[in-house]
């Protein structure tokens, strides 16, 4: 359905005129209309002008059940009418503590109390303020560094920003907040340049990886860290996934120097790799989860930080208190949208559905790989990175020029216009991210791989 000629150029010129968005060079929109999305059926997105669009993002690894769902947009309006808003300071409301109690019964271990965000920036950030103030309670009040991994992206918060590993990012904001530490990442399509031990196989990588966290602990002094943030899957960059026995040796290593291990779960939770928590995917249970954006498929904005029981131990009595909070925090429509999704995830077997049709996706990205610009394919679940490269035998990337030209100049708008929504990024090494809706399948699958091959092609031909 198209709109109105005049409503058409009035919104255009609206987005020209007045609007700011996100991460966005707006110079790219001088001489070009600002793409503008007006409805979503499923898989798919539908812009101002009626073409349609394959949503392999999922809007931005949000939308799980996919788009159109009357039942979630129903679930907000009923308890608009019922309670629009009320906040959760010092009281409660039904929708929030009946959340609460469903995340609690859905986490892995004692991961039983959830303080409510209305996004995952802030549930990193009060994860942050958490662990800071958890240890000065319980006598150890040097205890405040963070450790995370190079080219992590954790969110813009001032803490959170501080936490990311995208230097690029945070130039412009300095000084951050002090006291964050990066180590290796687990790429390891890129194990040989990070080691400086060629052949590691991926188990030793693994053991490798994690115990780099250890010797910036012992660096940085056991008595001062408090945290490690690790994604399951790190998003920027490509989608790392963990090596075998990564988390279970960073798992040994957080309780040998009593350090928290901070889940950052605000792609990976809520079916986005096959389990409704990320780490129950690589089978670790942490301290602390951050999630957002799945948890109502984007219906309404929520996020959580869920921690375990024994951190909310020194906050039960007298008159400590966490002096945090959000005024949107567990907002009572985000929560009833959020059950409601919540329902539909186990009415569809969403679960599932990812782990059954997990092979099937990586299969076909895998087609892939016969393309010259194509290095690697890597990922879990519905959540997958295509790294492209210069020279498929040396893993040559390309240089600034040659990336700039590539990802901005020709690919992103190039599959865009070619009917796939998706996000070509050069965070770390050029690649090009997927994660399309939970609800999708093969037909999807092949139309993904379809576009992509086309556009990468003539990405090589460019070259």
């Amino acid at each position: 359905m198209t709109r109105p000629e005049t409503d058409t150029a009035a919104v255009l010129k609206a987005a020209q005129d007045n609007l700011w968005l996100h991460f966005t060079r707006h110079s790219a929109h001088d001489a070009a209309q600002v793409p503008t999305i007006v409805r979503g059926d499923g898989a798919y997105i539908y812009d101002l002008n009626g073409k349609r669009y394959l949503d392999g993002l999922s809007g931005l690894f949000v939308v799980q059940m996919g788009h159109g769902r009357a039942e979630l947009a129903e679930a907000a309006a009923k308890q608009a009418q019922d309670l629009a808003f009320f906040p959760l300071w010092s009281f409660a409301h039904p929708k929030a503590a009946e959340l609460a109690q469903r995340l609690a019964g859905l986490t892995p271990g004692d991961l039983n109390r959830v303080f409510f965000t209305t996004g995952g920036g802030e549930a990193v950030e009060s994860a942050w303020k958490l662990a800071k103030q958890y240890f000065k309670l319980v006598g150890k009040p040097l205890k405040h560094k963070v450790i995370s991994r190079a080219i992590a992206y954790h969110g813009t918060p001032q803490g959170a920003l501080s936490i990311t590993g995208i230097p690029a990012f945070k130039q412009f904001f300095e000084p951050l907040v002090p006291g964050s530490v990066r180590v290796a990442n687990t790429n390891y399509y890129r194990a040989d340049e990070i080691t400086g031990m060629p052949g590691m196989s991926p188990e030793q990588f693994g053991r490798w990886a994690a115990d780099q966290v250890g010797k910036a602990i012992e660096m940085e002094g056991p008595d001062t860290v408090a945290a490690v943030f690790v994604e399951p899957v790190q998003n920027a960059g490509g989608c790392f996934p963990p090596p075998p026995g990564y988390f279970q040796r960073l798992r040994e290593i957080c309780d040998q120097y009593d350090v928290l291990l901070v889940s950052d779960e605000v792609i990976c939770a809520f079916g986005r790799l096959g389990t409704m928590f990320g780490g129950q995917k690589f089978d670790y249970v942490p301290d602390i989860i951050t999630c957002a954006k799945g948890l109502t498929s984007g219906y309404s904005p929520i996020g959580a930080m869920i921690a375990s029981e024994r951190l909310f131990e020194p906050f039960k009595s007298g008159a400590t208190m966490f002096a945090h909070g959000y005024t949107f925090g567990g907002h009572p429509v985000s929560s009833a949208v959020a059950l409601a999704n919540l329902d539909l995830f186990e009415r569809e077997d969403i679960l599932g559905h990812v782990q059954r049709n997990e092979p099937v996706f990586r299969a076909t990205l895998e087609r892939l790989r016969d393309l010259p610009i194509v290095g690697d394919v890597r990922g879990s679940g519905y959540f997958y990175g295509i790294e492209l490269v210069k020279d498929k035998d040396t893993k040559q990337t390309f240089d600034e020029a040659e990336s700039e030209r590539l990802l901005r100049g020709f690919l992103s708008n190039a599959l865009y216009d070619a009917g796939l929504y998706c996000r070509a990024d050069d965070r770390g090494d050029p690649v090009v991210q997927l994660a399309p809706p939970l609800i999708c399948g093969p037909k999807e699958f092949d139309e993904i791989e379809s576009i992509l091959r086309s556009v990468l092609t003539e990405a090589w031909n460019r070259l």
